[in-house]
């Protein structure tokens, strides 16, 4: 697999005494989805300048895309920075006034493309983030989740190797958020290789890594998705077998109380019986739980609620040209 991003003992310090960044380790492969979280002041902002080329560290190595980004100049930066990376803001930073096809084909502006050639490859990118029918509509005719979704046809509008979401879902509303944040796991399935910068720990959730920032150091990396919360309904698989509690009701009258099923893990649990017909009112338990066994219901008239438990170095891919082109 080839890596995308290798940042090895990277730090940056700014005037004043302040450290950004201190010695962070970070490698990102070819079609991983990664999350860069962390509070305020973590130093996530200045790791995207860095994974970005937007600046420089003070201390450390940085190759993006197979390039070593101490060994090029500030034109070649530019060029592999624009050929390379795609960009996501919070602001979005459409042009207002111009339609959302022409702001697509304005992510090609640099790249030497014919205008009809760059509006059509704007459409195909429209096309893909679904807002085909949108291409003649102007930022303030968008939603704001539209606007974002403009905002990334026209980082992926060049195919680069990296994109980056600074904030991605930071000003819309919740169900806008949902649909960005599907688009990106959309891109990730289709190979991007997509880095998410956010302090929202709901969004770093949906994530499969998070890799965690505080104090300008990485104080974790973790892979796996994070589970959905259980609202109402199945129950999540819960504690090892046995370990289910009761949660029954009286039920209405019927025969003496037959004795409830076994327990599940994370199923459902037993029941009290209802009246018995000798006079006294039967009591019933959970028997030892079996995992996955389902619950045997009692006499007529019970009732039970559902159980809720929680419970070495690659080499470079051949330096940029030195003709290339310049550009943001």
């Amino acid at each position: 697999m080839t890596r995308v991003v290798g940042l090895t003992g990277v730090t940056k310090r700014y005037p004043g005494g302040v450290t950004a960044l201190d010695g962070v380790d970070l490698a990102i492969e070819e079609g991983e989805l990664v999350g860069i979280v962390g509070p305020s002041g973590s130093g996530k902002s200045t790791l995207l300048h860095i994974v970005g080329t937007l600046d420089r560290p003070t201390s450390g190595s940085v190759e993006i895309a197979g390039f070593d980004v101490a060994a090029l100049s500030d034109r070649e930066l530019s060029a592999l920075r624009a050929r390379h990376v795609g960009f996501v803001f919070q602001a979005f930073h459409l042009v207002p006034g111009v339609s959302a096809l022409d702001n697509v084909a304005e992510g090609l502006l640099y790249s030497g493309l014919p205008r009809a050639v760059r509006r059509r490859r704007a459409a195909e990118a429209l096309e893909r983030v679904g807002l085909a029918d949108r291409a003649r509509h102007r930022p303030h005719e968008l939603s704001g989740g539209q606007k974002q979704r403009v905002a990334i046809a026209r980082a992926v509008v060049g195919d680069p190797e990296l994109l980056l979401a600074d904030e991605p879902t930071g000003a819309l509303d919740s169900a806008s958020g949902e649909s960005v944040m599907q688009l990106l796991h959309d891109l990730s399935a289709a190979g991007s290789t997509i880095a998410v910068i956010t302090h929202d720990l709901e969004v770093a959730a949906q994530l499969p890594r998070r890799v965690r920032l505080r104090d300008g150091a990485v104080v974790e990396d973790v892979l796996g998705s994070v589970p959905p919360p259980v609202r109402g309904g199945a129950a999540a698989a819960g504690p090892p077998a046995g370990a289910a509690e009761g949660c029954g009701s009286t039920g209405g009258s019927g025969p003496a109380g037959a004795a409830g099923g076994s327990g599940t893990a994370g199923g459902w649990s037993g029941t009290a019986g209802g009246p018995g017909t000798a006079g006294g009112w039967s009591g019933t338990a959970s028997g030892p739980g079996t995992a996955n066994e389902p619950r045997t219901t009692g006499g007529p008239g019970t009732a039970n609620g559902p159980r809720m438990t929680g419970g070495p170095p690659w080499p470079p891919q051949g330096r940029v040209p030195d003709d290339a082109w310049t550009g943001a």
